[in-house]
């Protein structure tokens, strides 16, 4: 076979490949959203273009390493999707950076992110001043998320009507019918007052998909039983 139509046949490949490893891990691929995803894009993509010009090693050894990698990869989806506790190392969790109108260090220190790089950041969100912040939060696809003081937030017809409340981070309580003892340790938040919630609703923890303390206070449960009856 000539070696340019090797190379045809093989770059061909390398795209089919690639396709199908996106088309079953999802678009989250791409947006390369946790550590292993980013990872695997990198390590799959360089093995793809040895599989399209490197032809002094045989196209199934790339080939087989492609279908490893993306096995790999399926089942820490799998893994970080159905247990809350190995998501963390898996995919990595959210740091939060200022609390409560407070720069956490140590948090940045861990996050290995400066002081200029919060600075850069809350600029983006068209934050100019780091007291105008309430809470910021470093998600896993390394972006940031802010959430400003009342009295700086905008106005909306909302507020014009009622009262502001009082705003916190949202905590999670629940997910895939599991209670989540390390987020009730770290709030105001406990068992007694989840389950005394629960039982107004007539709800088990078993019934709950997922549960969460939302900004404001309330407390939004989704229950398996809606994704049955879609």
């Amino acid at each position: 076979m000539p070696v340019f139509v090797e190379v045809i046949f093989r770059t061909f490949t390398a795209f089919i490949l690639l396709w199908v490893f996106v088309q079953l891990l999802g678009k989250q691929t791409i947006a390369q959203k946790t550590y292993h995803l980013y990872i695997a894009s990198i390590t799959m993509g360089t093995i793809a273009g040895n599989l399209a010009f490197n032809i002094k090693i045989k196209s199934l050894y790339f080939i087989i390493a492609i279908f490893l990698m993306g096995f790999v990869v399926f089942m820490l989806n799998l893994v970080a999707v159905r247990n809350p506790r190995f998501r963390k190392w898996i995919a990595g969790e959210p740091a939060a950076l200022i609390q409560n109108g407070q720069i956490l260090e140590e948090s940045m220190e861990q996050a290995r992110y400066s002081l200029d790089s919060l600075k850069q950041a809350l600029r983006g969100k068209d934050v100019f001043n780091i007291e105008d912040v309430e809470f910021a939060i470093l998600e896993i696809d390394g972006s940031l998320s802010v959430l400003k003081k009342p009295q700086y937030q905008n106005t909306t017809k909302q507020d014009l009507n009622f009262l502001p409340l009082a705003e916190t981070v949202p905590v999670e309580l629940i997910y895939e019918g599991n209670i989540l003892y390390e987020n009730l340790a770290k709030h105001s938040y406990d068992e007694e007052w989840l389950m005394a919630e629960l039982k107004k609703r007539n709800l088990a923890v078993f019934d709950i998909a997922y549960a969460v303390v939302g900004t404001k206070g309330n407390l939004y449960i989704d229950l398996f039983r809606d994704q049955s009856n879609n």
